[in-house]
């Protein structure tokens, strides 16, 4: 075991969020390059496959109709309806990751955040921010082909979800890839290291010593 472990103690909840345009994807398949034991939590949505995606993989896909029974027995941490479809984070789905003992990014706005927050507390909220406002309507305008109207109501929303920020733990604002992604990793090794969640091997430590 190295001594920066990843492996070991209790599993870890990385909770991120950013607004549309800033990169967060990007940067957490690149984090995940480096740590395989590190994966995105699976969600549930009731949009259908898109090509080469696997079911129970990349999410649970459900009908509509199954989603909302779900949503109304309260199976989930978390849920909201984007562009027409449903996405949500299963109760039943976390409590496996916790049970063994599983580092997951969870990709989440904030008002989700807030309730996975809210039923597990030990977890590390991570907001990635643009380098500038500039630079992230640039970017909202290169991302596809919505008219003026879309792209100023779209900024507006990210300029928005960006107030939620005061709660966080960690903010990395992401200028360049590399060193948004050196930030996020230093984040995980610095959290899967934290004292209280390495109890367990300082534990077994003191005890061989005897």
């Amino acid at each position: 075991m190295s001594r920066f472990s990843t492996t070991g103690g209790e599993g870890l909840f990385l909770v991120v969020s950013a607004p549309s345009g800033t990169g967060k994807t990007t940067i957490c398949r690149e984090v995940m390059k480096m740590y395989p034991g590190l994966r995105f939590s699976t969600s549930y949505t009731s949009r259908p496959p898109r090509p080469g995606e696997v079911n129970g993989r990349d999410y649970f896909f459900v009908s509509r109709e199954e989603f909302e029974a779900m949503a109304c027995r309260g199976e989930f941490v978390e849920w909201a309806e984007n562009y027409g479809q449903l996405y949500g984070t299963a109760v039943s789905v976390l409590d496996a990751y916790v049970e063994d003992k599983r580092d997951v990014f969870l990709d989440v706005d904030p008002r989700g955040a807030k309730a996975i927050k809210a039923r597990y507390p030990d977890a590390v909220f991570v907001f990635i921010l643009p380098p500038s406002l500039d630079e992230l309507k640039n970017r909202l305008k290169n991302r596809g082909h919505e008219d003026e109207e879309a792209l100023k109501r779209r900024f507006g929303n990210a300029v928005a979800e960006m107030g939620e920020v005061v709660w966080y733990d960690y903010v990395v604002f992401n200028d360049t890839l590399p060193e948004a992604v050196d930030l996020l990793r230093a984040i995980y090794l610095a959290e899967k290291n934290r004292r209280s969640r390495r109890k367990a091997d300082i534990e077994k430590l003191i005890i061989d010593r005897r």
